[in-house]
């Protein structure tokens, strides 16, 4: 069975009036309104779910209803992420290295491959009128991982032979010279023990990613096609009617207004608000699943002089026994029109699943479905919980030297802390009912398809296209035959891997690359 949208209704749809970057007007919703799709959150995942049913169910009414004044104001703002396009080029958390040294490529190329969605679709909304200029939203910023000692450096011959294997990584760089890494890095560089034992790879096929500016592009084009953004407006529950449909239950919050929509299916692309509002509606998919929220700080430099060396995304190792969340990172930003540096991440602890959220989120999202699985990740996360007591206990000098170890010469007056997003990782059951913690993303269908939410962060919003994709393949099954040539004119590779077309690879990145403006030196959309 699939979900109660039929065809489109014949109820007036009103379109939000757009007032500033992110914020939507709030005209009065009347009770007999029934959309065929409510989005649940204004972020990246909604906006990539209205972009694409924008293709192929054209005429399907949406409204979307965002808690917060702005869209785009939590995990996807670009200051809340680390924007870096998460294509497995320099995370080394992704290619993690066996007991006999070797490196299996798998999970790296199946999130490039991913990410090649991500910019497939990007560059096909461009050509369809998104934006004046792609580089209001990603940038080409090469992506390097750096390690240090004779081990690093084995680990990293082993890494880059792993990878260059496959065609999405053929052009993967390796070095092991400090002159080398002094060009690709002078910042980091400097300073440094000209004795140290160093290796790097680089791709300079990288790209830095302003999500929140992405966001606001969707949902302004969502709505200039008739989809209803509601700011600063909560969704209070959500209830199944015997007609199969979903009673979605609002708030205003500046009126106090209190409403209902009556919707054919709902996608819940809260966030970490994505547990509770799945738990309110009672599916028994989501039975067994818990969150635990992990806050996470950075270091932040405005300095222009420090950004102008160093024009790169460098990924390095996490610490023996600390989670993959921990892999630390010195980030080129291009938020605002400035260019920025941005290090961490540095772990918090906060009960919230939202910087906006509640101190009762955590307690209140325990319930006797969830219980046993978020006790048994209790017992097994020790070390988990060792690291984030030892972040949060961590004095402002001990994070400076974390620092050093990227960049030698780093002067703290130079550095300001940040807090970024909420991140709530996934609390799942395995497959013999004990407690899990996940680090990546988990799509919940229930509702026979009438519903589905994304729990879960990393690797997130690079890969919200192809995570939305999943979702109409799963909740819309009866139409993704119809579908199917739609989604291929504008995603040119959508179902055949480009792990195993070399050609189609070449064909797809040379045209992506050529649209969304990826070539040459880092530049800013209306640079001089």
């Amino acid at each position: 069975m699939t979900s109660p949208v039929t065809s489109p209704t014949s109820t007036e749809h009103t379109t939000s009036g757009h007032t500033a970057p992110g914020e939507y007007a709030h005209p009065v919703i009347p009770d007999t309104s029934r959309p065929d799709v409510v989005l649940v959150g204004g972020g990246v995942m909604s906006a990539t779910l209205a972009a694409l049913l924008g293709i192929v169910a054209p005429h399907w009414s949406i409204t979307l209803f965002e808690a917060g004044d702005k869209v785009a104001a939590e995990s996807s703002d670009g200051w809340n992420n680390a924007g870096t396009g998460h294509s497995a080029l320099c995370e080394l958390n992704y290619t993690p290295a066996g007991k006999d040294g070797s490196v299996d490529p798998a999970k790296a190329i199946s999130i490039n491959e991913q990410f090649q969605l991500s910019r497939q679709f990007w560059s096909h909304l461009v050509r369809s009128g998104l934006t004046g200029s792609p580089k209001n939203f990603i940038t080409p910023v090469p992506h390097i991982s750096f390690v240090h000692g004779t081990e690093g450096q084995e680990y990293m011959r082993a890494r880059h032979a792993a990878l260059t294997s496959s065609p999405l990584f053929a052009e993967l760089e390796l070095t092991t010279s400090q002159d080398e890494l002094a060009q690709w890095v002078p910042l980091m560089m400097e300073g440094r023990d000209p004795a140290q034992p160093v290796a790097a790879t680089r791709s300079t096929a990288g790209t830095d990613v302003d999500f929140g500016s992405l966001t606001r592009l969707l949902l302004d084009q969502a709505t200039s096609r008739g989809v209803a953004v509601h700011t600063g407006t909560s969704v209070q529950d959500l209830e199944r009617t015997t007609d199969g449909r979903w009673k979605v239950t609002a708030r205003h919050h500046a009126s106090g207004e209190e409403f209902t929509v009556n919707a054919g299916f709902v996608f819940v692309g809260a966030g970490g608000g994505a547990l509770p509002l799945l738990q309110r509606a009672e599916i028994p998919e989501i039975k067994g699943f818990g969150g635990f929220p992990v806050s996470g700080l950075f270091l932040r430099s405005k300095n222009e002089q420090l950004a102008a060396r160093h024009q790169a995304k460098v990924y390095g190792q996490a610490a023996v026994g600390a989670p993959p969340m921990s892999v630390p990172h010195l980030d080129l930003r291009l938020i605002d029109g400035q260019q920025s540096l941005l290090f961490g991440p540095y772990a918090g602890f906060s009960p919230k699943f939202l910087k906006s959220g509640s101190w009762l989120d955590l307690p209140r999202s325990v319930r006797l479905g969830n219980i046993g699985s978020m006790l048994g990740v209790a017992r097994t996360q020790t070390a988990l919980t060792r690291y984030l007591v030892g972040q949060v206990l961590q004095r402002p000098s001990d994070r400076l030297e974390a620092l050093e170890e990227f960049v030698p010469t780093a002067d703290g007056d130079d550095w300001e802390m940040i807090h970024a997003g909420q991140r709530v990782q996934v609390i799942k059951q395995d497959e013999k009912g004990r407690g899990v913690l996940q680090f990546g993303t988990e799509l919940v269908v229930g509702g026979e398809g009438s519903i589905a939410g994304l729990l879960g962060a990393s690797p997130g919003a690079s890969t919200a296209v192809a995570a939305m994709l999943d979702l109409l393949r799963r909740c819309f099954p009866d139409r993704h035959a119809e579908w199917e040539p739609l989604l291929r004119e504008a995603i040119p590779s959508y179902g055949r891997p480009l792990s195993g077309d070399p050609a189609l690879f070449a064909e797809v990145r040379e045209e992506t690359t050529r649209t969304l403006e990826l070539t040459g030196p880092v530049e800013l959309a209306g640079a001089r």
